[in-house]
């Protein structure tokens, strides 16, 4: 079974910027960013598909930019104009049911394998 490790996460000043990485041990198609507040649901912020597309929460569209290296199976969010309500722990997920072609989604159901999750902190 295909397994995800991110990294990247830490704190950071309002304004400021960040760039998660998260690593995957094998084949993926689509992947993608979710975070979680307390006392919040997970909710989708970014995912793109092998073929590049891409799929981004209104609320960070313009800031942040979701980014894949499909020979090393390593996904990225650079995350820039970071806000305090950006706050959250970060979860990579990945595809490897629905296979190519597919549009990228910020649907959780849509992922079957998740990341433990990179906390990020964004302070006034």
């Amino acid at each position: 079974q295909v397994q995800l490790v991110e990294s990247g996460g830490g704190t950071v000043q309002t304004g400021g910027s960040l760039t998660l990485s998260c690593a995957a041990s094998g084949y993926t198609y689509s992947m993608a960013w979710f975070r979680q507040a307390p006392g919040k649901e997970r909710e989708g912020v970014a995912a793109i598909n092998r073929a590049m597309r891409t799929a981004y929460a209104d609320s960070v569209k313009g800031r942040f930019t979701i980014s894949a290296d499909n020979a090393r199976n390593t996904l990225y969010l650079q995350m820039n104009s970071l806000k305090a309500e950006d706050t959250a722990m970060y979860y990579c997920a990945a595809d490897t049911d629905r296979g190519v072609g597919v549009m990228p989604s910020l649907r959780m159901f849509e992922y079957n394998i998740w990341g433990q999750g990179t906390q990020v902190t964004v302070s006034s």
